[in-house]
């Protein structure tokens, strides 16, 4: 145990912690937005997000005919970053879109029991990674230095990147946004009308199919721009890299309370933070364990997450 190691590194810990965060938050909208509807865990919304996060890579390779060696900065950066977004969130909602009506719309009107729909996201998502795997031979993929991660200015001592602002400030304007349009939007209401209760809506006239439908395609578009700053983060993919991502932000929707979005954006930068003091304090070997058992011990004691409401609840 290290405590000298943590707290002479906290600034920097708790700023690479957030970072990280936004991304599982941004991800785990999918899971949220999803379980809120339909009680249901997506388990290939992981793939989802890899979807985005190679979409853009092939963006920035195919059409900009950047590689790992290229760096940009300015405008023409801001260009590189706003096209492959555009792109890895398209991409990703088609895929989640995808995912919906041909593996769980079928069971929906077949009333197949939960655990179909458990298997059947396991094996898309199964099929979705091991696509990626031989599309790129299991190789990892480096990323065009388009977002600079030298300091760009200190915070008390703490040095802020370009790229934490990116992927801090991008996560809560997301969030917001998606915040008033499940609260404020005509569609919005649908939504919460579905996930109260579907069959009232549907005899309200409320196309309950088509509701869920954009529910997975709204969840698509941020775990898309998600893998987009993945990929200004970390630096390299790989067809793998799902999984684990995909359990942290499953992880991290629990956290906050799964169902309530404001409790993906919660639970994601806690899970971020904690995991990050962890490897301060007892090494990089317990970052993923601390992790786990934190969210072991919080159910423990609050089996609802810390928020706790859903979006069968008067508010998302």
């Amino acid at each position: 145990m290290d405590i000298n190691g943590l707290f002479s590194n906290f600034g920097e810990l708790t700023t690479t912690g957030l970072t990280q965060g936004a991304i599982y938050a941004l991800v785990a909208l999918g899971y949220t937005l999803v379980y809120g509807v339909l009680r249901l865990i997506n388990f290939a919304h992981s793939e989802v997000f890899i979807t985005g996060a190679f979409f853009a890579v092939w963006t920035w390779q195919f059409v900009w005919g950047l590689n790992q060696d290229s760096t940009a900065g300015g405008l023409v950066a801001v260009a590189y970053l706003v096209s492959a977004m555009l792109v890895a969130a398209v991409a990703s909602a088609v895929v989640a879109s995808a995912v919906e009506v041909v593996a769980y719309r079928p069971l929906r009107k077949r009333n197949a029991p939960p655990l179909a729909f458990l298997i059947t996201a396991i094996g898309a998502s199964i099929v979705l990674s091991e696509a990626y795997a031989i599309l790129t031979r299991r190789r990892p993929t480096g990323m065009p230095t388009l977002v600079s991660t030298e300091p760009l200015f200190h915070i008390g001592g703490v040095p802020i990147s370009a790229a934490d602002l990116l992927i801090v400030s991008a996560a809560l304007v997301m969030m917001i946004v998606l915040d008033i349009f499940i609260n404020r939007s005509r569609i919005g209401r649908g939504i919460r009308a579905v996930a109260q209760d579907a069959n009232t809506a549907a005899l309200m006239g409320i196309n309950k199919d088509r509701i869920i439908l954009l529910v997975f395609l709204t969840g698509g578009l941020m775990a898309g721009i998600a893998g987009v700053l993945f990929n200004v983060r970390i630096g390299v993919l790989t067809y793998s890299v799902g999984f684990l991502m995909g359990i942290k932000a499953f992880t991290a929707a629990v956290l906050g309370g799964i169902g309530n979005l404001r409790g993906a954006l919660l639970g994601g930068l806690l899970l971020g933070v904690t995991e990050n003091y962890a490897s301060g304090l007892f090494g990089t070997n317990w970052k993923d364990f601390t992790a786990f058992a934190v969210l072991v011990v919080l159910l423990m004691f609050r089996p609802t997450g810390l928020l706790g409401e859903s979006l069968r609840g008067v508010r998302a």
